[in-house]
């Protein structure tokens, strides 16, 4: 009866935990109203290297007074060209021009503005515009949803009309240039836009000529603020490829020496273009429209540091890490999945020639020190993400060279972690490479994510602020990492435990895991903590033996459907505003435009599947597994039914990662990041279970002659206990003390006798040939003592 209900109540541990990581969210206080008025001046183009005490007073005194961030100015089109900056702005949510460009470049903010009244204006374009974005676009964007929010705005500039203009193009008071007293228009309405022109250009006496006329001109918006107002100051695009981070300052009642920041980002410091609308509604008090926007107002946080210039340096710092990092990421994952598929085609031979033969004809083993340099190549190749991430702590990105920099500094990394797991004490061992890389994966990923993600954010292996999609917690490629790492060390753990014990502890340690990858306090991921949820729940059914049956695998899939349930009527119970991308998304299903956002996760995933490298990783690791490793000469089938936990720790991966990609948009980028660090280890162990297939056992005192083969002992000691049987001499190494498991672990039924072994590993020495009687390419399961005896 214990044994029919442990699945079940398993389950429910699973499923309580993955609820309770999602549901546990940091208490956000409603916005309150802060101001009477509000200003937004844009310059496009504008970044922190732009700002400076003598070029720019005014910007410096600005940031010195109010709080500051770095500000992500994704829209629609990459890049945001100026035009689309402001479109997005004055939507609240990702927005576009009609109209062409060229590849890279954006064009002159050309908009036709009409004044029929000398008071405000008409934009002819507004109409066409608004059709485009709703009709043509996935994001279901309302142009001049700002606008439509309060009774009166003021657009200053051709920019700031666009921002400005309601969706049937009219701008309530329009100004072309900013007068010189500009006090009486600015108090005109209670929010005003103003457009101060663009900083353009890489040539830095440019840019200053440039940044230094949009500082004089922000010196005569701040004389003429109107009382009790918020002024925000923002690079509102870019001007050219590639994109950049930009300037974000908010100068106001409680806006006071602070860092930026918002639930729509969840970073200190880190804002979005799509956040200052509703930061203006929020700061009025007045209501957000009814289609809700994509961003979240804004709020000021403390521990910025006291001197301006080494706050400054902060997010020009990102800015320069981030821009590096698109440069490297690409050949960096490329390269990793070129590596990894050169690896590949050189395991094959050594799995066909890796197990022992006992008759006097067969192929040539391959070289001992062969196969030893592969198997640390296969180590590496494994650590090569873990590696990378633990680059990023040292600012590779400020060197003249950063691909070089963080080249080498990787490499350095690598070969570090290699020997480290080279001269671990369970090296020998088959499964000791395995639980040692897996260790360390699962380590470095979750010690980062515990101490805020810093090693993610503009990572090369993380993501990217100037991309949009994320800014703190765990990231696309971290996921499926962190999958790998942490299912694979559950399953090294259960295996050194008795077979009752090994679903307890893969619950345990998976149920930690989902709590990293789901809190909102750590990973923040809540479609991988639901995928993480079934691949738990997968491995803790099959990890003490047997198949993973149409039973087990329905227990899973209602287990992440429990968990996804539980946490959508928590997360639907929210605010709108403080609601996830699931609770979102159910929303939308509600009032009609649910479509939008599958459409939105289609098209994502289609241009991930073709674009990605990992796909690579992802196709080529799954066509080793299914045509090499997986055949009766590949050694992964004997691995499994000697080693059933680990063969649950791959199962539960392989669910995991599928559901994750698929759930979270993101193809096959998450079983690329699992595949890069399972299917090396996989390699590995399998040679080490071939080269071990043709192993005797000495009779002792506590095994009989009949007790069968042990596979996985140390590789250096050549065969374990009972010599070859070509007519090598036996050697003693473990003779009569050897588990089933053959690396520590104690056997499932003392005695060792034949019936008591897992029934796992008896398929797996019939499935391969390694039980049966002598001959070509088979090794004899039993010798009896005289054997042994006379060698």
């Amino acid at each position: 009866m214990l044994r029919r209900i442990a699945p079940i109540l398993l389950t429910l541990v699973v499923v309580a935990l993955g609820i309770t990581a999602l549901s546990a969210g940091p208490q956000t206080p409603p916005p309150r109203r802060s101001a009477d008025y509000v200003v937004v001046v844009g310059v496009a183009g504008l970044r922190w290297e732009d700002v400076d005490p003598q070029g720019t007073p005014t910007l410096w005194q600005l940031a010195r007074d109010g709080s500051i961030g770095s500000l992500s100015v994704r829209s629609a089109h990459q890049p945001t060209c100026p035009v689309d900056g402001w479109l997005t702005l004055g939507a609240g949510s990702f927005a576009a021009w009609t109209g062409s460009r060229s590849a890279g470049q954006c064009p002159p903010v050309e908009v036709t503005v009409e004044q029929p009244d000398r008071i405000g204006a008409n934009l002819p374009e507004q109409e066409s515009v608004v059709l485009h974005n709703q009709d043509r676009l996935p994001w279901g964007t309302v142009p001049g949803a700002l606008s439509e929010s309060v009774r009166c705005s003021v657009a200053v500039g051709p920019g700031a009309a666009v921002a400005a203009a309601r969706p049937f193009g009219r701008v309530d008071r329009y100004e072309p240039t900013l007068p010189e007293d500009p006090a009486d228009l600015l108090g005109s309405c209670v929010l005003g836009i103003v457009d101060l022109g663009v900083v353009a250009g890489e040539d830095p006496a440019v840019r200053a000529a440039a940044a230094r006329t949009a500082d004089a001109q922000l010196a005569r918006v701040l004389a003429g603020r109107p009382p009790h107002s918020l002024v925000i100051v923002a690079g509102v695009s870019d001007t050219e490829r590639p994109s950049r981070l930009h300037v974000a300052i908010a100068d106001g009642p409680g806006w006071e020496n602070g860092w930026l920041t918002s639930p729509s980002t969840g970073r200190r410091g880190y804002l979005q273009l799509v956040d200052l609308a509703p930061t203006a509604l929020a700061a009025l008090g007045r209501p957000m429209p009814d289609r809700p926007f994509l961003g979240r107002p804004a709020e000021s946080v403390g521990g910025r540091p006291d001197d301006l210039s080494v706050a400054i340096a902060e997010p020009a710092d990102a800015d320069r890490e981030a821009a590096a990092q698109r440069q490297v990421a690409a050949g960096f994952f490329t390269l990793l999945a070129g590596v990894q598929v050169v690896l590949a085609v050189a395991v094959l031979p050594l799995l066909r020639r890796a197990r022992r033969h006992a008759g006097p004809y067969g192929p040539k083993p391959v070289p001992r020190r062969v196969v030893a340099t592969v198997e640390v190549l296969l180590v590496a190749a494994a650590l090569a993400m873990p590696a990378a991430l633990l680059a990023e702590a040292v600012p590779w990105w400020r060197n003249h060279h950063p691909a070089a920099t963080f080249a080498g500094l990787t490499a350095v990394l690598l070969a570090a972690a290699t020997l480290l797991v080279r001269l671990a004490p369970g090296y020998r061992t088959t499964l000791g490479p395995l639980g040692a890389v897996a260790g360390l994966t699962a380590l470095a990923v979750g010690l980062d994510v515990v101490t805020g993600a810093r090693l993610q954010l503009n990572g090369v292996i993380g993501y990217s602020a100037l991309e949009g999609g994320r800014y703190a917690g765990l990231g696309t490629v971290g996921l499926g990492v962190f999958i790998a790492g942490a299912l694979l060390s559950a399953g090294w753990l259960a295996q050194q435990v008795r077979r009752g014990w090994r679903p307890m502890v893969m619950v345990v340690v998976g149920g930690a895991a989902v709590v990293v990858v789901g809190s909102p306090f750590l990973g923040a991921d809540s479609i991988g903590a639901i995928a993480l949820t079934a691949g738990v729940s997968v491995a803790a059914a099959i990890s003490a033996g047997g198949w993973l049956t149409l039973t087990r695998l329905a227990w899973a899939a209602m287990a992440g459907l429990a968990v996804t349930v539980g946490f959508a009527v928590v997360d639907l119970g929210r605010p709108s505003a403080e609601r996830g991308s699931l609770g979102r998304f159910l929303a939308a299903l509600g009032d009609g435009t649910g479509g939008l956002t599958v459409r939105r996760s289609s098209a994502s995933s289609f241009d991930t599947l073709v674009n990605s490298p990992l796909t690579v990783l992802a196709l080529a690791g799954a066509l080793l597994v299914w045509f090499a490793l997986l055949q009766p000469w590949g050694g992964l089938m004997r691995l499994f039914g000697i080693y059933p936990a680990i063969r649950a720790a791959m199962a539960g991966t392989a669910v995991a990662a599928g559901v994750g990609g698929v759930l979270g948009a993101a193809a096959l980028d998450v079983a690329g990041a699992a595949a890069a660090l399972v299917v090396p280890v996989a390699a590995l162990s399998a040679l080490r279970v071939l080269d071990h297939s043709a192993d005797r056992t000495r009779p002792g005192p506590d095994r009989p002659a009949d007790a069968g083969p042990v596979d996985g002992g140390p590789v250096d000691g050549g065969p374990v206990d009972g010599g070859r049987a070509d007519g090598g001499a036996a050697t003693p190494d473990g003779a009569g003390a050897e588990s089933d498991d053959r690396d520590g672990t104690k056997p499932d039924h003392e005695g060792g006798a034949t019936p008591g072994r897992d029934a796992d590993q008896a398929a797996a020495g019939g499935a391969d040939g390694a039980g049966s009687g002598p001959g070509p390419g088979r090794g004899r399961a039993v010798r009896s003592s005289a054997e042994v005896a006379t060698g």
